[in-house]
């Protein structure tokens, strides 16, 4: 077979697209002004940013008031967590989230516990959903933000965030989401969900790296977290990213297209069956259909390393990660994996692959020509593989 270059890390990272591209370089050369500026420079450099804050609150059913630009998801899940928390002290001082959340947000709870909240780590299901009946029982009297991932990074599980919205609504709690994996690739409309805030970015979708979102919606009670010239309506000072900001609108602009979405579901629908049909002992994690993000898939491997696996598929052109990519160097098994009471033999078997749609179908024949003779050589050579003769247990 012919090597090619597979790119299947697209949770980690997209490439920008082209035309996203195209709309930004002006704003590095020609309209390269502060928007704080009082002159005809500083005008284009707001005018370029006030279009791309219009596309966006659109794209999610929001007032252009309600979007906060910030330097991408992890400053807009901090944000998010920790000034609800300091704002709404004399209210509460109880934080609700799961244990498949992206790490900056357990850090972020994990933090404020330092300053005297209590947070409650929710368990999900074995395909990674948190029940409205279950996040019912965890709310208490003290409970002032329930923060849980919407669309998972590693598993591709989407939480249904109108359902647990209305739960937080019921009992007074601002309702805060990261919709980093989710956004573009599943309907997002605040005129019908129930959330309080919810965290957006750009590279995830085509658009350029160090630029996201916040959406606040009005009315909700929160305190600027960075101090400085009064940018973004005093909420978050400091010079407006204004290139990346407009690559940002360009991004969402191109990849709101339902043609995207079926796209990219087929593909990854025909990767997962053909890897089940051609790999013996392989668990998918997290759920199947149209409760799973349309680009991911999360499979475990028994008696196989997963950094093993990555390695050998890159040796073939293919990328792919072993989990979040803000985890990569840490050798200890995903903890969203492990949440879904999965062993860590299992956890340490798994990789993830996701697509985007410059994904090719050449691309998707490739890696299921490749990938099924790799797991077969490193069973061989894997003493993993000769203790567990390849049994899956079943976690059920």
């Amino acid at each position: 077979m012919k090597y090619r270059n597979v790119y299947l890390d697209n949770g980690a990272t997209t490439m920008v697209d082209p035309k996203v591209m195209e709309v930004m370089l002006p704003y590095y050369t020609k309209k390269f002004g502060n928007a704080s500026s009082g002159h005809h420079f500083g005008d284009e450099a707001r005018q370029g940013m006030e279009k791309a804050r219009k596309i966006i609150a659109s794209s999610i059913g929001a007032n252009t008031d309600e979007i906060v630009f910030t330097s991408g998801g992890t400053e807009s899940n901090n944000f998010a967590i920790k000034s609800i928390a300091c704002t709404n002290k004399e209210k509460g001082n109880h934080i609700i989230t799961s244990k498949i959340d992206h790490d900056c947000v357990l850090n972020s709870c994990r933090w404020l516990e330092t300053q005297g909240f209590k947070v409650t780590f929710m368990d999900v299901d074995k395909e990674g959903f948190i029940t409205p009946e279950a996040l019912e029982e965890a709310i208490t009297p003290e409970t002032i933000l329930v923060s849980i991932i919407h669309g998972n990074n590693e598993i591709g599980t989407i939480q249904d965030l109108k359902a647990l919205g209305e739960v937080c609504r019921k009992h007074g709690v601002y309702f805060h989401t990261d919709a980093c994996q989710s956004y573009t690739k599943t309907e997002l409309n605040m005129k019908t969900m129930p959330v309080n805030l919810m965290t957006l970015n750009a590279h995830k979708i085509h658009g350029p790296k160090g630029v996201g979102a916040l959406y606040i919606r009005k009315g909700t009670e929160i305190k600027s977290w960075q101090d400085g010239g009064g940018q973004e309506d005093n909420l978050r000072s400091g010079t407006e990213n204004i290139h990346g900001i407009v690559g940002f609108g360009e991004s969402v602009k191109q990849a709101m297209n339902q043609k995207h979405r079926d796209y990219m579901t087929r593909l990854r629908d025909k990767l997962i069956d053909g890897i089940l049909k051609e790999v013996p002992d392989v668990r998918l994690n997290g759920p199947k259909g149209d409760k799973r993000l349309c680009n991911n898939i999360n499979l475990s491997f028994l008696g196989v390393e997963g950094e093993a696996l990555g390695g050998y598929l890159d040796q073939k052109g293919i990328c792919s990660s072993t989990g979040s990519a803000c985890s990569t160097h840490n050798l200890e098994p995903s903890h969203v994996i492990m949440a879904l009471g999965r062993t860590h033999e299992e956890a340490n078997g798994t990789i993830r692959l996701t697509l985007s749609r410059f994904t090719s179908e050449e691309d998707i024949d490739y890696t299921l020509e490749v990938l099924p003779g790799i797991v077969k050589k490193l069973r061989k050579i894997s003493p993993i593989g000769r203790l567990t003769n390849y049994v899956l247990r079943e976690n059920a």
